[in-house]
C-alpha cells in the first residue's frame, strides 16, 4: 500500500473486543465496514493489540468470502451464477460486465468505481439471472438492463 493507514480508528474497535476473542468476525466485519477492507497493517496491529496470531485473523479474512483484503470499490455489483441464475444467462451478464467495467470478476476498477463479484447463490432463484447492486437486487436481468443499472449508477457519481 503507498499510503499509510491510520491505525486509531483500528485500536478503538480492538479496545471493545480485547477480552472476547469469540467476537473476531464481528470485529473483523467493523474493521472492513471502517475502512473498506482489511488492510494489512490494521489487521497486523489488531492482532498485536488483542494478543491473537496474525494467522488467525488471516484464516477468518480468507475463510468468509464477505471480506476483502484489497479496496473495494464505490460500488459492489455481485451477479449469482448459481445453477438457477446460470441457466437463465447469468453467464452472459457477467461477460457483459467484464467488458463494459474493465475487470474480470473479483476485480475492482481502476479508477475505484466498481468491484465485481460473482457469488454462487443470493436466495433470489425465481428472479435469476439476479445481480445485486450496492445491496439493491436487480432481478431477470438481461445486457440491455444491466446497461441501464450501470448508467444509473455512474449518473448519481
Amino acid at each position: 500500500m503507498s499510503a499509510e493507514v491510520d491505525l486509531a480508528p483500528a485500536e478503538r474497535l480492538c479496545d471493545r473486543h480485547v477480552t472476547d476473542h469469540s467476537s473476531l468476525v464481528m470485529l473483523l466485519q467493523e474493521i472492513q465496514r471502517h475502512y473498506g477492507y482489511l488492510p494489512r497493517e490494521v489487521l497486523a496491529a489488531a492482532a498485536r493489540q488483542l494478543e491473537v496470531p496474525l494467522a488467525d485473523l488471516y484464516g477468518l479474512a480468507t475463510f468468509y468470502r464477505s471480506f476483502s483484503l484489497r479496496p473495494r470499490g464505490k460500488h459492489e455489483i455481485c451477479v449469482c451464477t448459481g445453477t438457477a441464475c446460470h441457466v437463465r444467462g447469468a453467464s452472459v451478464i457477467v461477460a457483459h460486465l467484464e467488458r463494459m467495467l474493465g475487470v474480470k470478476t473479483g476485480e475492482t476498477t481502476a479508477d475505484g468505481f466498481a468491484t465485481l463479484i460473482g457469488v454462487n447463490c443470493l436466495g433470489a432463484c425465481a428472479l435469476g439471472p439476479v445481480m445485486v447492486v450496492d445491496r439493491t437486487y436487480h432481478g431477470k436481468m438481461t445486457v440491455a438492463k444491466t446497461d441501464e443499472v450501470i448508467a444509473a449508477l455512474r449518473e448519481k457519481d
